[in-house]
Formats: C-alpha cells, sequence, structure tokens
C-alpha cells in the first residue's frame, strides 16, 4: 500500500524527489519514515533526473575604453521613474559612445531582455548595428534573448564589473542629464505622455543642444560630420588606389 502510494504521488509530481514525497505521506503515513520512502522510491526507479544547468558564454569584463567612430560601442541601461498615480515605469537608455548621440530611450511598465533585442533591431534599421554593446550585469543583459541576439548579430558584448558603474561611464553621464533635465523636470500622468515629452526632449539631446565633447555641435550633427569625413577619405583612398 505505501509504495503504490508512493508511486501514484511520483506519477502526478514529477518533479517530486523522495523527501517531498515523504511530506505527502506523513498525513496517512505517520510512523513511516523518510529513509523507508528512500528504499521504496528507489526500488521503484523513480529516482528524478537532474537537469543539466545551461553553461552560459562567458562576457568579457573590461575597464572603459574610448570610442573612435560612431558605431563602434552603444552603452546601454535602465533609469526608473513613475507617474503620478504611483506606477513604476522603466526607462531603456541606449547612447553611441563616440557621438554621445542618444541612440533610443525607450518607456514601458516593464522591459525585459527580448524586448530590449526588439528596440536595438528597430535603432539598427536606422543607424546599422554596432561592433560592441556595453552594459551593466542586470538580468536583461544577461538573459538568453539578449546574449543570443549579439552572437547572431556578431556584436561584442562587454559587461562591466560588478560594482563598477563608472566602466559604463558614458551612459551614466547620460542617464543624468535625463534624469536631471527631463524626469525631474515633468510630472507624468499616463504612458503616452510620458513617451511624447521624452521623444522631445531626446530630439533636442540629440539635434539642438551642443556637447562639449562634439566640438560644442549637437551630438547628431557630429555624428553626421564625422560620418561624411569618413566617406570622403575612404574615397581618396580609393581614387589613390586606382
Amino acid at each position: 500500500m505505501l509504495s503504490a502510494a508512493i508511486i501514484d504521488i511520483a506519477q502526478v509530481r514529477r518533479r517530486f524527489g523522495y523527501r517531498r514525497i515523504h511530506d505527502l505521506l506523513r498525513p496517512e503515513f505517520p510512523e513511516v519514515n523518510h529513509k523507508r520512502v528512500y528504499r521504496l522510491y528507489s526500488l521503484a526507479k523513480l529516482a528524478v533526473r537532474k537537469r543539466k544547468k545551461v553553461k552560459r558564454p562567458t562576457n568579457e569584463r573590461v575597464p572603459l575604453q574610448i570610442a573612435q567612430r560612431v558605431n563602434e560601442v552603444w552603452s546601454m541601461d535602465f533609469v526608473s521613474d513613475s507617474l503620478t498615480n504611483g506606477r513604476r515605469i522603466k526607462c531603456f537608455t541606449v547612447a553611441d559612445d563616440f557621438s554621445h548621440e542618444c541612440v533610443d530611450i525607450a518607456v514601458d511598465y516593464g522591459i525585459g531582455g527580448q524586448y530590449v533585442t526588439r528596440l536595438l533591431d528597430q535603432a539598427a534599421l536606422f543607424r546599422g548595428y554596432p561592433d560592441v554593446v556595453r552594459t551593466d550585469n542586470g538580468p536583461e543583459f544577461t538573459s538568453r534573448a539578449f546574449m543570443g541576439w549579439a552572437q547572431s548579430h556578431g556584436i561584442r558584448h562587454i559587461l562591466i564589473e560588478p560594482g563598477r558603474p563608472m566602466q559604463n561611464g558614458y551612459i551614466e553621464s547620460f542617464n543624468g542629464k535625463f534624469r536631471d533635465e527631463c524626469l525631474n523636470d515633468h510630472w507624468f500622468e499616463t504612458l503616452p505622455q510620458t513617451r511624447a515629452t521624452i521623444a522631445a526632449w531626446r530630439q533636442d539631446y540629440n539635434e539642438v543642444r551642443p556637447h562639449s565633447s562634439c566640438r560644442r555641435m549637437p551630438p547628431a550633427k557630429f555624428a553626421a560630420l564625422h560620418r561624411q569625413n569618413s566617406a570622403d577619405a575612404k574615397q581618396h583612398t580609393t581614387e589613390r588606389i586606382l
């Protein structure tokens, strides 16, 4: 009778081991100890196969380095805020390390790893993919979806060292400006209103506001000039070879 009860429970609760089966048997078989349950459990060959832990690829952890061209490195992070009703929102921020352009700011109630990859694919339609992405160790960036996305596009993924936010200094600096000039200056009542306000701020940041590291130009203008100079230099090199 005890053996049958053990088998019945094991068939219904396939991930239960003998200890948890013994817990369920206690009310009906208070005199039976876990050793006897284990013996009968083993005789019935009910042992649960251990799931193999998925070995995820080891990502690099390197100090902050200076990018030399547009789309060489994109840094990304999350900033949290809330609506006037108290509901929390997440802002996913992406910046180009060289041009200091804000590649994107996405706003939603929740943004997971797969959501992040869709946003980056949308940004790449207009800008192309970066060679490198730099992130912290958040679950969105260590998820299978994100790591698979980086690998499939041949993008090098740099993870900063835990507790060293300045290894992601470009996005940290950008997020500080974003908080001070946008989030702290507005009351957000709805998600659509929040998105519209942040989109307007992003456009002003990229296209109007001069940046000291961009020769006092707006980041978008600086990036366009760099692309033009690079194209001219490449064309000049090609003409010399011909």
